[in-house]
């Protein structure tokens, strides 16, 4: 039961949350233009939005049991600010990069199940799962993160619990479109897959990659959605492996329709640029969505480890029988977790409320759009 403390504090953020997401920006930024309003989808295309890792850190968890008065934990208030955004896209993607523990709560290698309800509560239909932590509590883990977004009514794909669930494909429906998310993770920090399972998580190689965003076309997907764990942590620049798979996957063709249309990348715990690739959209890296304190390989703390994007296509209907389902627009929306405030940010709408993110929203900015995404049209949304 909802504590009076832990209700108005809801209350206060839906708030603002709303408040933010209906004023207008009648402030002039002057270190970046002002973003633009979200647009309804086609008639009959639909919005896809896509947010980086989730893996709350110690300090996360520890402000989750202080939402739950000390009893369990509610990670729900943390995403609040983001829901207006999450919730009312046609197709909302996460990507779980931790394991879920017992409900006694979470140890150093894992997170506590009520994290697969504030997702859900936050408005995401699916995550994806395969990451280089996919095996820190071995099958064991895999089985309890599964079951506990089954729980919630979360799809997933990227990892599995038997042979069956890891061949059967993650088509989930977005209007009247059919779109299919993949997952794979470059290594899953030297642990050896569980014996006898080779199918538990699904590990990067183009080969499988193709041959699996084919099946999914044959098996109806109009949209085929790749999610990929892979970059060099803490570079905000792609790296060479990021840039020729990308380069691999988006220029596989078949009867001249492209086999993949969306690359999410994760990973790297900070944002990195947008592309369009062979005429599909490429995203090297989200960031971290909800994580707590990051340090760099010095051992000194980054805050580009708290921030974050949230990524916003508008795909649109093919115009003949068998065509391809465009992105007819692309957003990304700058969002940060606050240490402070234990709060992910949509950061345009705080920046419109008078709070001071400036700094944080156009440093995210400017290596998203580092690549030249803006010549082919992509924009910062609210």
């Amino acid at each position: 039961m909802i504590n009076r403390r832990r209700r108005a504090a809801l209350a206060l953020t839906a708030l603002l949350a709303a408040a933010a997401a209906c004023q207008n920006h009648l402030r002039e930024e002057s270190a970046a233009p002002p973003p633009h309003p979200a647009p309804a989808a086609p008639a009959t295309g639909f919005t896809l939005v896509a947010s980086g890792d989730v893996m709350p850190q110690k300090s996360a968890t520890d402000h989750a049991n202080f939402e739950a008065g000390g009893n369990g934990y509610d990670f729900r208030p943390m995403l609040a600010g983001v829901e207006p955004v999450v919730a009312r896209a046609d197709l909302a993607l996460c990507h779980l990069a931790t394991v879920t523990g017992t409900d006694g709560g979470p140890t150093g290698l894992t997170s506590p199940p009520q994290l697969a309800e504030a997702l859900a509560a936050t408005g995401y239909d699916g995550c994806s799962t395969a990451s280089d932590r996919a095996l820190d509590d071995g099958a064991a883990g895999i089985q309890r993160t599964l079951a506990a977004l089954d729980q919630v009514g979360l799809r997933h794909t990227g990892t599995a619990r038997s042979e069956a669930e890891a061949g059967t494909l993650n088509l989930m429906n977005a209007g009247r479109a059919k779109v299919a998310q993949l997952s794979y993770t470059y290594d899953v920090n030297g642990n050896a897959l569980p014996p006898g399972r080779p199918w538990a998580v699904s590990l990067l190689d183009e080969n499988r990659i193709l041959a699996d965003a084919r099946a999914a076309r044959q098996a109806g997907a109009d949209v085929v959605v790749v999610s990929v764990h892979w970059g060099t942590e803490g570079t905000d620049a792609p790296d060479q492996q990021q840039l020729a798979l990308a380069r691999t996957l988006t220029a596989a063709r078949t009867g001249g329709r492209p086999d993949i249309d969306l690359l999410l990348g994760t990973h790297a715990h900070i944002p990195q640029a947008y592309e369009k690739v062979n005429g599909t959209w490429v995203v090297y890296g989200l960031g971290d969505q909800l994580a707590g304190e990051m340090y760099n390989g010095q051992g000194h703390q980054d805050p580009r480890g708290n921030e974050s994007t949230l990524a916003r296509f508008t795909f649109a209907p093919p115009a003949r029988p068998g065509g391809r389902w465009e992105v007819a627009r692309a957003e990304f929306v700058p969002q940060l977790y606050d240490l402070d405030a234990g709060r992910v940010v949509d950061l345009n709408a705080a920046i419109a409320q008078g709070a001071d993110y400036t700094a944080a929203r156009d440093a995210i900015r400017d290596v998203v759009l580092s690549r030249g995404a803006a010549k082919d049209g992509l924009i910062m949304g609210e």
